[in-house]
């Protein structure tokens, strides 16, 4: 266990990162408080409309220069390469950063880090693998070719539960594209952002090309989703914002990428391996206090070992440690006082809808912060509300099934699309569960697993597009096609 921190005597001040350069935090910042110890951590300027259009014209105007695009391969690899080294040697600071800004155990910060800088890695090899294609085969008087060109500016608008690792599941790629950006963090932490725009600088990326504008949706990430001059929109976050953001991006027909919400199921049936089933259970429902869009907060089980299954789930459950996130413990802090009230709602709303309440964790109090410890419902209806809805907190629904064909309509009975998983020893069932559920994500006899060679995004009201693997540069792309006519000698 790494040696443990400690707070700050006094919040860290950011500006806006425009151009290569911070500028001054101004009059009226945004307060960041540590929501596991109730003091202030951050100030962040609070942005304006004509911030984020500073930021847009900053990298409209690197674009338009080719400073970046014009760069070769080999070029881009080297700066994107440097960048997930500079990751590593700070992950110390940006680890305690988005510990304090969000809440989650300082550990798991840590290791966030490495997975955040092993994007950064693999991104950078795509930088050389950017090509189009040829065709030959149109008659003796024509050849066609097609060219994969950088879409021109992104606008990469970010959520507070994974701030570093998601950025980094964006960024890289449109850099490795040749795309200029301009990037809204949440406004809870958007501390490891701004480092790592100068983190970018270091690397040796030009000014302009990557800009960071802090504050609320409204107005920046408003200004960003209707620009003109912005020629494509990537956000991750809410379902609900998700839609907003794509019917703001509509009249000007900005290429719009959404990685949204999920209620993820992983069914378990009886043939599976309990003990290893039951970890990942828990691993799914409280990892990062379950303030995961992959959360696997919804476990369907069949009938016949369900009760063996629960009281391996509570067994665990009980063992974790909740409170502050500089100790040992598995679950830390919710991120703010909003989420908190909704997640203790949806636990009423589960008392209400008659499931059984195995373990109710939404009474912890420890000292200034904001806490909720696992709360486990059993039986609980197929449509109810913590069934159906995504929670966004360490509650797990647990939904019991009689056989396949029950299982696959229950998961399936949800508007999300993210991720699922299948736990048995039948390999015909296992491939049968694989083809049947609608998930961008199935995971079999595993959960959470995942490398960022491979694809992730959602089916349905999950997303649009896909974020990692060897096509994510793609989506930051336009192909061009060129056909030339040979003339005869």
């Amino acid at each position: 266990m790494t040696s443990s921190p400690s707070l700050p005597s006094s919040p860290t001040s950011y500006g806006h990162y425009i151009q290569g350069a911070f500028t001054e935090s101004g009059d009226n910042p945004i307060e960041r408080q540590s929501p596991a110890h109730g003091v202030p951590v951050s100030l962040y300027a609070r942005g304006t409309a004509a911030d984020a259009e500073q930021a847009i014209q900053a990298a409209k105007a690197s674009f338009d220069s080719g400073d970046w695009v014009n760069t070769s391969g080999a070029e881009r690899q080297a700066v994107l390469q440097k960048t997930a080294n500079l990751i590593r040697e700070h992950t110390s600071e940006l680890g305690l950063i988005e510990c304090l800004e969000s809440g989650k155990p300082y550990q798991q910060s840590l290791d966030e880090m490495e997975w955040a800088a092993g994007v950064w890695d693999y991104a950078s090899a795509l930088c050389r693998h950017l090509h189009g294609d040829t065709s030959n085969s149109l008659g003796p008087d024509l050849f066609g070719m097609t060219l994969r060109e950088p879409i021109g500016v992104c606008a990469l608008i970010t959520p507070w539960n994974f701030p570093l690792l998601i950025i980094s599941q964006k960024l890289p790629f449109a850099l490795a594209a040749g795309c200029s950006c301009v990037v809204k963090p949440s406004e809870f932490t958007s501390g490891t952002t701004l480092k790592l725009a100068a983190m970018l600088s270091e690397a040796g990326l030009p000014p302009g090309v990557c800009n960071v504008v802090t504050g609320h949706g409204d107005p920046v990430g408003s200004t960003f989703s209707t620009h003109p001059d912005v020629n494509m929109v990537s956000f991750t976050g809410s379902t609900a914002v998700g839609k907003a953001i794509m019917a703001a991006a509509a009249p000007t027909l900005k290429k719009v990428s959404l990685e949204l919400g999920g209620k993820n199921p992983q069914l378990i049936f009886s043939d599976a391996d309990l003990e290893r089933s039951a970890d990942a259970v828990c691993l799914g429902a409280w990892f990062n206090m379950g303030e995961c869009c992959n959360s696997g907060s919804r476990v369907l089980v069949q009938e016949d070992i369900a009760e063996e299954l629960v009281a391996k789930v509570l067994e665990k459950s009980q063992a974790l440690k909740t409170g502050n996130p500089f100790d040992d413990v598995s679950v830390g802090a919710i991120i703010n006082e909003a989420q908190y009230e909704k997640i203790q709602d949806f636990i009423r709303k589960g008392k209400a809808a008659g499931a059984d309440l195995v373990l109710d964790g939404s009474g912890v109090e420890q000292g200034q912060g904001r806490f909720i410890a696992p709360t486990i419902f059993d039986k609980v209806p197929p449509d109810a509300d913590i069934a159906c809805d995504e929670i966004f907190g360490p509650v797990l629904s647990i939904v019991r099934f009689k056989d396949e064909a029950e299982a696959l309509q229950i998961a399936n009975s949800s508007w999300y699309g993210l991720s699922a998983s299948v736990w048995t020893s039948n390999t015909d069932r296992a491939l049968r569960c694989t083809r049947s559920l609608k998930a961008g994500t199935v995971w079999v006899n595993t959960f959470l697993d995942g490398a960022p060679e491979l694809p992730f995004g959602g089916y349905k009201q999950s997303g649009l597009g896909r974020e990692l693997g060897p096509e994510a540069v793609l989506e930051y792309t336009e192909t061009k096609t060129v056909t030339m006519r040979i003339q005869k000698t």
